[in-house]
């Protein structure tokens, strides 16, 4: 009798916590579309359900921490996890219970957006949620995704007297205990969107990329997955951040217009069209990486 054959290795398994969005555009969603489109198996432990659509938020629903702990410790339990991505947790009682689960695999490296808002500004945590990501989440986190307002809530001070500039934001929260830094220029105004990675001695890498026109659901989600998804595979933070600044601007740049709001980036564009003229052009306009002096 002919013995098996070997079963061959199978993609990394990346473990994310976020909520459901009906639209896919962003949430729990945008992530297994990203994590899937590079080469990735995403396990997933929902932490809320949202009633929205891509115009804005109508109602957030977070699922009881006690359900939200045991999706995630069946499946850590069984499958080798390469990496998790946190986003939107929708509860004090999730974040205390995700800081406790993560806990116990400090070893697997730790991806969080803190979702504060949506695109639309509907405010998706209060100030107890931040308080306690700031405490029991930050401490745990390899890399940390805001936007510049995110960045400014996460960081601010009671002794801040007007609002603090994204590097004094960036030194505070790798003081609180995030080991690298990556704040998106997407919300300020300016003309290109420069992305700063910081890490423990300062700016790692400016990242330029040309400003798109139209408002996107899910940018957020899409490259803090994208991140995990390559430092499953075996990228650096620096060369993940990288990989995946280029991946997220593609999505943007073939994002589509679904409903009535805002538009849905393309997490598969590559299975659509040419590949290649879309690489050339989002090289081209991704501008000159200006890398600083502290490489990872």
């Amino acid at each position: 009798m002919n013995p098996s054959p070997p079963i061959p290795p199978g993609p990394p398994l990346v473990l994310v916590f976020a909520a459901s969005d009906p639209t896919s555009g962003a949430g729990i969603q945008a992530d297994l579309l990203t994590l899937a489109s590079l080469g990735c198996h995403p396990l997933t432990a929902l932490t809320a359900v949202t009633v929205q659509d891509t115009v804005g938020v109508q109602g957030v629903h977070p699922l009881a921490a006690e359900l939200l702990e045991q999706q995630a410790r069946t499946v850590l339990e069984d499958m080798p996890v390469s990496a998790f991505k946190i986003g939107m947790l929708g509860s004090v009682e999730n974040v205390l219970a995700v800081a406790e689960i993560v806990s116990d695999y400090p070893e697997i490296p730790l991806i969080f957006d803190p979702v504060l808002a949506s695109g639309r500004g509907d405010e998706l945590a209060g100030e107890e949620i931040i308080a306690a990501m700031r405490e029991m989440l930050l401490p745990q986190t390899t890399l940390l995704t805001p936007n510049a307002p995110e960045a400014r809530r996460l960081a601010e001070s009671d002794e801040d007297e007007s609002e603090p500039a994204l590097d004094v934001c960036a030194q505070r929260l790798i003081e609180m205990g995030a080991q690298y830094v990556l704040i998106t220029g997407t919300h300020e105004n300016t003309p290109q969107v420069v992305n700063t990675l910081y890490g423990p001695d300062g700016v790692v890498r400016h990242d330029s990329w040309e400003r798109l026109p139209g408002s996107y659901h899910g940018s957020g989600c899409t490259l803090a997955s994208a991140i995990a998804g390559c430092i499953a595979s075996g990228a650096t933070i620096e060369e993940a951040v990288r990989d995946a600044q280029d991946y997220t601007w593609k999505t943007l740049a073939s994002g589509f217009r679904a409903g009535m709001g805002q538009l849905i980036p393309d997490r598969l564009f590559w299975a659509r069209g040419d590949e290649t003229d879309e690489g050339d052009e989002a090289d081209e306009a991704s501008g000159e990486n200006t890398s600083q002096g502290h490489g990872h």
